[in-house]
């Protein structure tokens, strides 16, 4: 059993992640990963649907590291930025203030401007539905999204940063509100590696 953080996350932004690694890793998988991450309360029953805050941060942070024992560091990482980018694109994106940038006026938008906008939503959804606390800066050439107790991170030391999970939410927060635009996402500073906070830098021009 993993000892919990006393944070949390609403179970539907949990189920999300849940049901996007089932589908990239079949029930088989799915199960091997929550054995190693100690969390086999989750086998054939992942978190339901609703917004109680129940999921705790520990649990996010086994998953993440349980990634990394089975895949590999680098395969592991890849996974947990192909879920991320997955549990924005099938569910995210619907979930409170995001659900507002399928406005035609919104689309409208020059990208540099969608994309501050979507960053400052996403923002806000963490904000509003979760205990993950967050904030967004810019400067002339990047916006800076912040987190300062990441459930990815949490409790966790490295020497490279390892909220990759969470890079891939913005990742595809940000190519989602520019109408499919990408944008480089790195994670520039992570509480894994003894910063203050997790600073997510994403450029301001899109790739290419």
């Amino acid at each position: 059993m993993v000892q919990p953080s006393g944070f949390y996350l609403p179970n539907r932004i949990a189920r999300y992640f849940f049901l996007v690694m089932l589908d990239i890793m079949g029930q088989g998988g799915l199960n091997t990963l929550l054995h190693v991450a100690k969390l086999e309360q989750y086998i054939g029953e992942p978190p339901p649907d609703t917004l109680e805050k129940a999921f705790d941060f520990a649990s996010m942070a086994a998953l993440n590291i349980a990634l990394e024992e089975t895949y590999g560091t680098l395969g592991g990482r890849g996974m947990a930025l192909r879920i991320g980018r997955a549990s924005f694109s099938q569910g995210m994106k619907s979930f409170g203030a995001l659900a507002g940038m399928n406005d035609p006026l919104f689309r409208a938008l020059p990208s540099d401007e969608a994309c501050r906008v979507g960053l400052q939503a996403l923002t806000h959804v963490f904000n509003t539905f979760t205990d993950q606390r967050c904030s967004f800066e810019q400067t002339p050439d990047s916006y800076r999204f912040i987190v300062e107790n990441s459930c990815v991170a949490w409790n966790r030391q490295s020497s490279k940063p390892v909220c990759h999970a969470l890079a891939g939410i913005v990742q595809e927060c940000v190519r989602w509100a520019t109408n499919g635009r990408e944008h480089y996402v790195v994670e520039s500073a992570c509480r894994a590696c003894g910063d203050e906070r997790c600073v997510f830098d994403v450029s301001r021009m899109p790739m290419g």
